[in-house]
């Protein structure tokens, strides 16, 4: 691994050099957009052609609008991109994990943009800035979904685009409220070996459940600004039961998540459980995912499993 003040340097003359380019290149007023960043505004101008995405959503959403990375991240507690993105991303550079994004790695695919996560700190910022266009979004619980998608769509100049498949899915979600029954409250519970914990209903899943009509249970919106509650003991499992109970793991084994917790008494007798209303789903997406791919799936499980 090169030294960090070699790598500086290096990216300090790409920088410069890039920076010459663009002051002798034409930039058509109308091709600009600025964007509104936790360091700051950003503005860019024309299609990128290299990008590199340093978070799911991000890279959601360049799939969704037909755009391929040429790098990004291993998704949290992986060490690839999302499995329910695996099939459309193919074969992807990973520069990283997403406590510890590796700089080298990113200079080395000579990104025209980079888009990072919210979690990024001011001194990486200033390092992966000086290689490319840095967009950093402010995102934190409870921040709409859509809203940090048509940001990244903005920032990937297809506003446009975007926008279409956010009102088609909000069409979608319309269609479906009107399918549902009224009054179900459904639970969003990550199963960890250490116990389970109840997902915010302000998170990504918890959003498209209320607009689609449906409620979480009282805890899920007792939450103030935190993903998830604590890890809660078997006594007090009966807080998530509700009329259905989606059981969300970080890895491929969610429905043997869902037999193993089946063997608790106190999980059997949740209502949702004994009423055979209890589904493994995938966590990657229900947990800790967002954007437009992940959306249609949300719908589709919903659709699935609650539409009479």
């Amino acid at each position: 691994m090169l030294p960090v003040s070699r790598l500086i340097r290096s990216v300090s003359v790409v920088a410069l050099t890039a920076s010459a380019l663009l002051s002798v290149s034409p930039v058509h007023a109308d091709d600009e957009r600025t964007l509104s960043t936790k360091f700051g505004d950003v503005t860019l101008s024309g299609d990128p052609q290299r990008v590199v995405v340093l978070e799911d959503v991000a890279l959601d959403t360049a799939l969704a609008l037909g755009l391929k990375p040429v790098a990004t991240l291993a998704t949290r507690g992986g060490s690839g991109v999302p499995a329910y993105l695996q099939e459309r991303v193919g074969d992807i550079k990973i520069v990283g994990s997403i406590r510890e994004p590796n700089l080298e790695a990113v200079f080395a695919v000579k990104p025209d943009l980079i888009i990072a996560s919210s979690n990024l700190d001011k001194s990486q910022y200033e390092k992966l800035s000086m290689m490319a266009p840095t967009v950093v979004p402010e995102i934190a619980v409870g921040t709409p979904w859509k809203e940090s998608v048509a940001f990244f769509g903005k920032a990937l100049n297809r506003e446009e685009q975007t926008q279409q498949r956010l009102d088609a899915i909000t069409q979608r979600m319309a269609e479906l409220k009107g399918k549902l029954p009224e009054n179900t409250v459904l639970s969003v519970v990550r199963w960890n070996p250490q116990g389970p914990i109840v997902m915010s209903d302000k998170l990504f899943a918890g959003q498209i459940l209320a607009e689609v009509g449906l409620k979480s249970p009282a805890i899920a919106g007792e939450l103030e600004g935190r993903p998830h509650s604590d890890i809660l003991s078997l006594e007090n499992l009966s807080q998530v039961d509700g009329d259905w109970l989606f059981l969300a793991t970080l890895n491929s084994d969610g429905q043997a998540a869902l037999e193993t917790a089946k063997e608790q008494p106190a999980f059997k007798r949740l209502q949702a459980v004994a009423n055979g209303k209890a589904v493994a789903v995938d966590g990657q997406i229900w947990s800790s995912g967002s954007g437009m791919i992940a959306a249609d799936s949300v719908l589709d499980t919903l659709a699935e499993h609650l539409v009479p």
